[in-house]
């Protein structure tokens, strides 16, 4: 039950590296609610502007918007979820690895299933982060090209 203090910085130098990334993957859902917040800003100013539209097309242009604003919801809220997940997941993974050298639990393949499953969510939350920023700039350029005809 007693380890040297030797074990123990080892165990704490080895839970360094994910603390890190857990830095970057706040950092990550710092920036997926930012993008949340703009989109539901652009959505309640768009709702509320719809019955000043008397153009049919004006219309139907901004229920495009919208629906394009509530998928990008979506994939915000599935990469913050994700990013979250994979948050929680190296955090479990820490105190695995603590448990595991303090207890003499030799089960390194939690260890390494955690990390492995941590980092499935984390690309999940890029894959959606990517998708968000196609679904923006591709909305952008739709809207240009409206604004010029």
């Amino acid at each position: 039950m007693e380890s040297p203090p030797a074990d123990i910085s080892h165990v704490i130098q080895l839970a360094v590296a994910p603390v890190f990334l857990l830095a970057g993957i706040g950092a990550f859902v710092n920036a997926f609610a930012g993008r949340l917040s703009r989109v539901v800003d652009r959505s309640r100013h768009l709702e509320s502007g719809m019955q000043a539209l008397g153009d049919h097309n004006a219309r139907a242009a901004a229920y495009r918007e919208l629906d394009t604003l509530r998928r990008r919801a979506r994939l915000a809220y599935l990469g913050i979820a994700l990013a979250t997940l994979s948050g929680l997941l190296v955090c479990v993974l820490i105190v695995f690895a603590f448990l595991d050298h303090f207890l003499n639990l030799d089960t390194p393949e939690i260890v390494g299933g955690l990390f492995v499953a941590a980092m499935l969510s984390l690309i999940g939350a890029l894959v959606a982060f990517l998708r968000e920023v196609f679904l923006a700039v591709r909305n952008l350029a739709l809207l240009r090209g409206r604004k010029e005809e």
